[in-house]
């Protein structure tokens, strides 16, 4: 029983249209699924991803309408680096500048940040090529957190989530090489556009109650598995206060969409779909 990486992140948009023409258009990226939160339904959740939506790309964000800009602080991650071809980070900053998106490479790696702030960056993945003019974002590389006391996590995270530690951070497990890491802060931090609300990490969905009753069982406070629709989930903070979730992998974004046409149209679950008519009016239209 091992977590084999890291699943989706979620983070947070003020400004949903820019934040599809930025994640669309700029990066690449395609929406996989548009659905709303299934927590809260009139605000959108939008899912984007290789063109495949395999897990390990997944990026996610929930829309607030007109959010106010928001701050990384302790307990919240602040930085996403996606894995990238050999050899493009000069191309992707070319296209950043294009888009007129400040860029910087530093220590062989292209630091940017979206339109709201988030901090992102693109690492050159040895030995892998494009297969195209565009370079493909491959998947998530690494993420970095903030905490005021990073060796708080550190027995959750080795002995009850079976990471293997490393002078680059905690690797999440399997056989990726993705890795989670802190810097250390007393910044408190604020919650809103351009911050990352949880992350993710992935597991066969034979082995998910099981690690629900191994967090229990070693005193983490965990929630009961939430049936997502494209994947069930658990939640439970770490001990520097980062919102971890364990999330199946599958049955995945073709359940309710032809593969062919994934995020085309607004999904909802079962029990939203009497608000459709009242929810198409109120979500911010996305052309």
């Amino acid at each position: 029983m091992q977590i084999e990486g890291i699943h989706h992140i979620t983070a947070i948009t003020g400004d949903v249209k820019v934040n599809v023409d930025f994640y669309v258009r700029v990066l690449g990226l395609r929406m996989v699924k548009k659905t709303v939160n299934f927590d809260m339904p009139d605000v959108y959740h939008l899912y984007y991803a290789n063109p495949q939506g395999s897990p390990g790309t997944i990026l996610t964000f929930f829309e607030f309408p007109g959010a106010a800009p928001g701050r990384a602080g302790a307990g919240m991650i602040h930085r996403i680096a996606w894995s990238v071809p050999e050899g493009s980070l000069e191309w992707w900053q070319s296209r950043l500048q294009a888009a007129e998106v400040e860029s910087e490479i530093q220590n062989g790696r292209l630091r940017f940040a979206d339109p709201e702030g988030l901090h992102l960056e693109l690492v050159p993945e040895p030995g892998s090529s494009t297969t195209g003019k565009v370079p493909d974002l491959i998947r998530f590389h690494s993420v970095r957190a903030f905490a005021t006391s990073p060796l708080d996590s550190k027995s959750l995270l080795t002995s009850t989530l079976g990471f293997t530690e490393s002078a680059h951070g905690y690797s999440a497990g399997g056989s990726s090489d993705q890795t989670y890491s802190y810097d250390q802060t007393t910044t408190r931090g604020i919650e809103s556009a351009g911050t990352v609300h949880h992350i993710a990490f992935a597991v066969s969905p034979g082995d998910h109650e099981a690690w629900r009753q191994r967090l229990a069982g070693d005193g983490v406070s965990v929630t009961p598995i939430i049936d997502r629709t494209y994947f069930k989930s658990i939640y439970f903070r770490e001990p520097s206060g980062v919102l971890f979730e364990i999330a199946t992998i599958g049955p995945g974004f073709a359940v309710d969409e032809s593969p062919d046409h994934l995020g085309e149209s607004l999904t909802l679950p079962e029990r939203y779909e009497p608000l459709r008519d009242q929810l198409e009016k109120s979500l911010t239209p996305i052309p």
